[in-house]
C-alpha cells in the first residue's frame, strides 16, 4: 500500500516527482523518498514523514534541473517507518521503488549469502537481486526478468540503473502500475492521478510485463522476454479534483459532496425512475436465473455489501451471502453454476478482492464488480461492471463512495426484482421516487446543522470505548459507524445487533460508557427502547441517531441526532451521512489527523 512514480523527459523531474507523490500520498504517508540522476550519478533523498518534508530536503539537494528519477511514498509493511526503511532502496548500480509484498524475501535474503543489508524491508532484497543479475548479464531487461522469476508475492517496481541514464524500467505483478505517455516525457505510477496533470494518455501493463521507458518511447516485454505490441488508452478522469475548497478537511468536503455524487449516479443508472444498467449490462438475461448472490468486499465496501444483502433479499427474494474477501477466497465457498458474485471496491485495486475475483473467474462463476475507477484491474477482469460516480476521494476514511456503493446495490436489487417479477414497475418507481428525496432534501437538511454532532462529539471525545447498537439495516449502519469512529478518532468501538446485548456484550457496559443507538426503522422502535433502557440502567450514556418521528427513542436518550423520516430505501443513506459527521466532529474535537489517520492507507493493494 505505497505509491510509486517515475519520470523521464524534458521537464524538471524533481518537481514532477514531488507533484506525483503528493497526489499519491493517500496511498501511504509514513515516509517518502526519491532517486534522481544528477551529473551522471544517482542521488537519493529520503525522509520519515510526509511528502512536504521530502520536498524541503529535495529542494536543498537538487538546486539544478534534473530530468529523470523515481519516487515513493510509503505505508510500512516490512520494517517500522523510518528514513532507513524509506524507499528507494538499492546499490551503487541500481535503485528501486516498490509497491506490494515479497512473500519469500527471507529465503531470498538467505540465498544471497554474505551481503550487507541496511534496512528491514523486503524491497532491499529485490534491489540486491537485480544488482546481482545485472552484474552477470549487463542486460537490464534480462536482469529484471530473471529477478521476476525468483519472486513470490505482489509487486510493482520502478527501477533505474546508474549506467543507463534518463531511462526508467518497470515490472508489474498483482500490484497496479501504469505508464503515462506525454509530449514532454514519460511516466510510471501506481495511480493515474500521479501524472494526470501532465497527460491523460497511458499504457496498461499486464502481470509479468517489464517495461523500458525513455523520454521518447516505451518498450514492453512479456515474461518470456519477447517484445509486446502495446496500445495506448485515454483517461476519463478529471485532473482538477483535489482541492478542498472552503473546507478544512477533505473528509468534510467529501461528505458534503454526497448529494451530488448520489444525484450523478442516479442519473447514470436510472431512466424514468426505473433502474437502467444498459450501458454496461445490455442484456436483462444477466439478472435471470440467479441462484445465490455472493457479495465479496473489504472494510467500508463490505458494509455497503451488507446493505446490499438487505435490499436484494427484501426486494428480489434471492439468498445472499456477504463475506470479507480475505476470508472468502480461502473458505472453499459453496458455489453453483447459476450463482452470481458481486465484488465491491472503491479503488478497483483492493488486493484481497482482486484475488477473490480471480478465484471466482477460474471457477467460471458469473461476476459483477461495483467500482469507482474506470480502467482499474477489478473492473477490467470482471464479467460485468457497474461504475459508481462518487468522484475521487482523497481522505482515507471513505464517505461519499460508501453511500454511492449502497445506492448501486439498491438499484441492482430493484433491477433484479423487476426481471424476476417480484416487484412491478409501478412499485419500483415508487421506491425510486422516495429514494430521490435522499439527495434532494434529506442529506442537505442533515448537512445544514452541525450542532447535534458537536454535542455528541463532546461526549465521545472523552472516552476510550464506545458501542453501537441497531437492528435490521440499522445494525449494518452501526458496523460502518463503528469503523468510521475507529479510523479517524482512534476510539475503540464495536457494533452489535441490539438483540445480542444480553448474550455477553452488556457485561462491558459501565458508568459513563457511550452507547450509540441507531433506530430509524420504526418497526423496531419498541425493541430499541428496551435495549436503550437496558444499557442506561447499567450507567451508559446514550446517543441516539433516529428519525424525527421516533419520540419514544428521543425521550429516553441523553443526546439525539435526528434524520428526516424515511423509508427502508432512504434511512440507510441519511444514517450514513449522520454517522460520518459524528465521527468527523469527534476526531475534530480530539485534534486527530482526520484525512490521514495513523497506520491507514486509502488503497489497500497488499493482502
Amino acid at each position: 500500500m505505497c505509491g510509486i512514480i517515475g519520470y523521464t523527459g524534458n521537464d524538471n523531474a524533481k518537481e514532477i516527482l514531488l507533484d506525483g507523490l503528493s497526489a499519491l500520498e493517500y496511498r501511504g504517508y509514513d515516509s517518502a523518498g526519491m532517486s534522481l540522476f544528477k551529473n551522471n550519478d544517482i542521488i537519493t533523498v529520503k525522509t520519515q514523514g510526509r511528502v512536504s518534508e521530502l520536498s524541503k530536503k529535495a529542494s536543498a539537494q537538487f538546486s539544478e534541473k534534473t530530468f529523470c528519477g523515481i519516487g515513493h511514498t510509503r505505508w510500512a509493511t516490512h520494517g517500522k517507518p523510518s528514513e532507513t526503511n524509506a524507499h528507494p532502496h538499492g546499490t551503487e548500480n541500481v535503485m528501486i521503488v516498490h509497491n506490494g509484498i515479497i512473500e519469500n524475501y527471507k529465503e531470498l535474503k538467505n540465498e544471497l549469502g554474505n551481503v550487507n543489508f541496511y534496512s528491514d524491508t523486503d524491497t532491499e532484497v529485490v534491489a540486491k537481486i537485480i544488482d546481482k543479475e545485472y552484474r552477470k548479464t549487463r542486460d537490464p531487461i534480462k536482469s529484471i526478468i530473471n529477478t521476476h522469476r525468483l519472486l513470490k508475492g505482489s509487486y510493482a517496481l520502478g527501477i533505474i540503473f546508474a549506467d543507463i541514464p534518463d531511462t526508467v524500467f518497470a515490472l508489474k505483478k498483482d500490484s497496479p502500475l501504469l505508464i503515462g505517455t506525454g509530449k514532454n516525457g514519460m511516466f510510471i505510477a501506481s495511480d493515474i492521478s500521479a501524472f494526470l496533470k501532465y497527460t491523460d494518455r497511458y499504457i496498461r501493463l499486464s502481470d509479468g510485463d517489464t517495461a523500458m521507458i525513455t523520454k521518447e518511447c516505451v518498450c514492453v516485454f512479456a515474461a518470456d522476454g519477447n517484445k509486446k505490441t502495446i496500445s495506448e488508452e485515454r483517461s476519463v478522469k478529471n485532473a482538477d479534483v483535489t482541492g478542498k475548497g472552503n473546507f478544512n478537511h477533505f473528509m468534510l468536503k467529501e461528505i458534503f459532496d454526497e448529494p451530488d455524487a448520489m444525484r450523478n449516479t442516479f442519473g447514470s443508472l436510472t431512466k424514468d425512475f426505473l433502474p437502467d444498467f444498459s450501458a454496461t449490462i445490455p442484456d436483462d438475461s444477466f439478472f435471470e436465473d440467479i441462484g445465490t448472490i455472493h457479495i465479496v468486499a473489504c472494510g467500508t465496501a463490505l458494509h455497503a455489501g451488507l446493505q446490499g444483502k438487505y435490499f436484494i433479499e427484501k426486494l428480489a427474494k434471492i439468498p445472499v451471502t456477504t463475506e470479507t474477501a480475505g476470508e472468502f477466497r480461502y473458505s472453499d465457498p459453496i458455489l453453483r453454476e447459476n450463482d452470481l458474485a458481486i465484488i465491491i471496491s472503491q479503488s478497483g485495486e483492493t488486493a484481497d478482492s482482486l484475488a477473490a475475483l480471480r478465484m471466482l473467474n477460474k471457477k467460471h462463476i458469473r461476476t459483477l464488480s461495483v467500482v469507482n475507477t474506470p480502467g482499474s484491474t477489478i473492473a477490467e477482469e470482471s464479467g460485468k461492471v457497474v461504475f459508481t460516480l462518487a468522484g475521487q476521494e482523497i481522505a482515507v476514511a471513505s464517505t461519499k463512495a460508501y453511500n454511492v456503493q449502497c445506492e448501486v446495490m439498491l438499484f441492482l436489487a430493484l433491477k433484479t426484482a423487476l426481471v424476476k417479477k417480484t416487484l412491478t414497475s409501478a412499485e419500483v418507481k415508487n421506491i425510486l421516487h422516495s429514494f430521490s428525496r435522499v439527495f434532494t432534501d434529506s442529506i442537505p437538511t442533515i448537512l445544514s446543522n452541525n450542532t447535534p454532532f458537536r454535542k455528541a462529539a463532546e461526549i465521545l471525545s472523552g472516552c476510550k470505548n464506545a458501542f453501537f447498537i441497531g437492528r435490521g439495516y440499522d445494525n449494518y449502519s452501526g458496523q460502518e459507524a463503528s469503523l468510521k469512529l475507529k479510523e479517524i478518532s482512534y476510539i475503540h468501538s464495536e457494533a452489535y445487533a441490539a438483540g445480542e446485548l444480553k448474550h455477553g456484550t452488556i457485561s462491558l457496559i459501565e458508568e459513563g460508557t457511550p452507547v450509540i443507538s441507531i433506530a430509524t426503522d420504526k418497526k423496531f422502535y419498541e425493541k430499541m427502547r428496551s435495549n436503550i433502557e437496558e444499557v442506561k440502567s447499567r450507567g451508559a450514556v446514550v446517543i441516539s441517531v433516529c428519525c424525527e418521528n421516533a419520540q419514544i427513542i428521543k425521550e429516553i436518550s441523553d443526546c439525539v441526532i435526528t434524520v428526516p423520516n424515511g423509508t427502508f430505501a432512504e434511512n440507510p443513506f441519511t444514517t450514513a451521512t449522520a454517522i460520518q459527521l459524528l465521527a468527523y466532529y469527534t476526531a475534530l474535537e480530539m485534534n486527530r489527523d482526520i484525512d490521514k489517520p495513523r497506520n491507514l492507507a486509502k488503497s489497500v493493494t497488499v493482502e
